[in-house]
C-alpha cells in the first residue's frame, strides 16, 4: 500500500465514523435528558403524528372528566335545595295534621299556622337562592343542561343532556302558597296540597339522582379510557431508559475506539517521513 501525505483515507474514514457516533450519542443524551424517544420530527415522523393526536385526545378527555365533575357539582346543588324543601314540606304536613284534629283549639291553631307561614316563606327563599354559576335552579326558569363529556361533537354520545322538567319549587310553583291551618277544614285541605307538592319535588329529585349516577359512571369510564390512551401514547413517545442507557454505553465505547483509531490513522502519515531520511 502506498504512503500518501496529502490525503489520509484511513483518517477520513475514522473521522466520518466518529461523527456518526457523535450524532447518535447526542440523540441518546436528548432521549435520556428529556425522557422522550421523539424529540424532533426526524426521530419518528409517523410516531410523532400519532402521539400528538393521542395527546390531544388525552387532554380533551381530561377536560371532559372535569366537565362531568362540574356537572356532578351542579346536580348536588340541585339535590341540596330539593332535599331541604322536602324536609320543610314534611314538617308542614306534620303541622297540618296537628291542626286538623279537634284536640287543639283556635289559640293553638294560630300558633301552628304562624310556623306554617314562616316555613312557606323559607320554601320561597330556598327556591330563589339556589343558584349555580349565576343560574337560578329552582325558581321557575326552564333549564336544559348539556354536559360535554366526550371528545367529539356527537349528540347523545359526547354530550349528556339533563332536563329536570318543571323546577319551579317556589311556594306558588308547588301550590302551597295559599295554605292556612287556622281552622280544621283548612288544615285538612292542606294535607292534599302538601302531598301534591311532595310528589312534584320527589319527581325532580328522582331525575337528579338518575343523572348524578350517570355522570359518576361516565367519569369512571372516561378516566379508564384516558388511562389507556395515555399508556398508548407513552409506548410510542416515551424513551425506554434501560435501552437508552445501554445505547449510551455502546456509543461511548465506540467513540473512544473511534478516537483511538483516528489517532493511529494520523500517525500512519508520519511513516512517509522515514523514507525521506
Amino acid at each position: 500500500m502506498g504512503l500518501r501525505i496529502n490525503t489520509n483515507e484511513h483518517a477520513i474514514a475514522a473521522q466520518r465514523n466518529l461523527e456518526q457516533t457523535g450524532r447518535r450519542m447526542d440523540s441518546v443524551f436528548q432521549r435520556l435528558s428529556s425522557g422522550s424517544r421523539i424529540n424532533k420530527v426526524s426521530d419518528d415522523p409517523a410516531g410523532l403524528s400519532i402521539s400528538d393526536a393521542l395527546n390531544a385526545q388525552v387532554r380533551s378527555l381530561g377536560q371532559g372528566i372535569r366537565n362531568a365533575q362540574d356537572g356532578i357539582s351542579l346536580v348536588q346543588v340541585y339535590e341540596g335545595g330539593t332535599n331541604e324543601i322536602t324536609n320543610i314540606l314534611v314538617r308542614m304536613r306534620e303541622l297540618a295534621m296537628q291542626s286538623a284534629t279537634d284536640t287543639v283549639g283556635d289559640k293553638e291553631r294560630r300558633m301552628i299556622d304562624s310556623e306554617v307561614q314562616q316555613i312557606k316563606m323559607e320554601v320561597d327563599r330556598i327556591a330563589k337562592t339556589t343558584k349555580y354559576a349565576s343560574r337560578d335552579l329552582l325558581s321557575g326558569d326552564k333549564i336544559v343542561l348539556d354536559f360535554q363529556v366526550g371528545t367529539e361533537n356527537r349528540d347523545n354520545v359526547d354530550r349528556i343532556t339533563f332536563d329536570p322538567g318543571d323546577t319551579n319549587l317556589t311556594a306558588s310553583g308547588i301550590n302551597v302558597d295559599a295554605i292556612s291551618v287556622l281552622d280544621k277544614e283548612g288544615a285538612q285541605s292542606a294535607l292534599g296540597d302538601i302531598d301534591g307538592a311532595l310528589d312534584k319535588v320527589n319527581d325532580i329529585r328522582s331525575r337528579i339522582g338518575a343523572i348524578q349516577g350517570r355522570l359518576n359512571s361516565t367519569q369512571i369510564a372516561q378516566s379508564i379510557f384516558q388511562e389507556n390512551l395515555t399508556a398508548a401514547k407513552s409506548r410510542i413517545r416515551d424513551a425506554d431508559i434501560a435501552q437508552e442507557s445501554a445505547n449510551m454505553a455502546k456509543e461511548s465505547i465506540l467513540r473512544q475506539a473511534g478516537v483511538a483509531v483516528l489517532t493511529q490513522a494520523n500517525e500512519s502519515s508520519k511513516l512517509a517521513l522515514n523514507l525521506l531520511r
